[in-house]
């Protein structure tokens, strides 16, 4: 549970707060399981802060430095983390559904189990971050940064993952039915088993990529650079490939 003078501390406000923290740098703050919806907490530091199992749904945590923060099973959901800062932040299955996390960055993030339906992650920064498992149907990831990031078996259903950076990101077993991955970077990517059934990826480069058993089915493969792709097992029927390029040979 939470600390009581640490839950007072907060209530007196950022300056309070953040001046509290610059002078007191070493002490450990536990805010965890404590209902903190819908409090304006943006631009406080609450870097490596206990927030296990707390409620921040539609909380406003907009530029927020929550580095190394514990969030884990934290309930986030329609919360406001535009530009804020989450780097190597635990949210182990946290709840963030209808969450806006645009420019926000989750670099080294630990997202495994994590609930992101429908959350707006545009040109948010995820590069290495675990998404292992993670539920990220409908989301928004339009030109997010996820270089070498895990999305093993994550639900990525209709997501908007265009113009997004995937290079070697590990999306085995991923579903992406019907996802739109327009002119994505997957270079080096690893899809094997992934679900790319009805999926968009006009003008997506999947150079290098490793596609054993990928399911592309009515896929719109239109322009795609597949160049040393690896496509054993690979379901392309009726798949849409018109001036697709397969190991430097042009498909028609």
């Amino acid at each position: 549970m939470a600390n009581q003078q640490h839950h007072d501390l907060l209530k007196q406000g950022i300056d309070t707060w953040n001046s509290w923290r610059r002078e007191n740098p070493e002490d450990k703050l536990d805010l965890s399981a404590i209902d903190l919806s819908g409090s304006d907490l943006s631009g406080f530091n609450l870097s490596e802060v206990d927030l296990h199992e707390s409620t921040l749904s539609e909380a406003n945590l907009a530029g927020a430095n929550l580095v190394a923060a514990n969030l884990v099973m934290a309930n986030l959901s329609k919360a406001n983390l535009d530009g804020a800062n989450l780097i190597a932040a635990r949210l182990s299955r946290a709840a963030l559904n209808k969450a806006t996390l645009r420019e926000t960055c989750l670099m080294m993030a630990i997202l495994s189990g994590a609930a992101l339906s429908q959350a707006n992650l545009s040109n948010a920064e995820l590069s290495r971050a675990n998404l292992r498992g993670a539920d990220l149907s409908k989301a928004i990831l339009c030109e997010a940064f996820l270089r070498r990031a895990r999305l093993r078996g994550a639900e990525l259903t209709q997501a908007d993952l265009s113009h997004a950076n995937l290079y070697e990101a590990d999306l085995s077993g991923a579903i992406l039915v019907l996802a739109n991955l327009s002119q994505a970077d997957l270079g080096g990517a690893i899809l094997n088993g992934a679900d790319l059934r009805r999926a968009v990826l006009h003008e997506t480069s999947l150079r290098d990529a490793q596609l054993n058993g990928a399911d592309f089915w009515n896929a719109d493969l239109d322009r795609v650079d597949l160049h040393n792709a690896i496509l054993a097992g690979t379901n392309l029927e009726e798949a849409i490939m018109a001036g697709s390029t397969l190991s430097g040979v042009p498909t028609i």
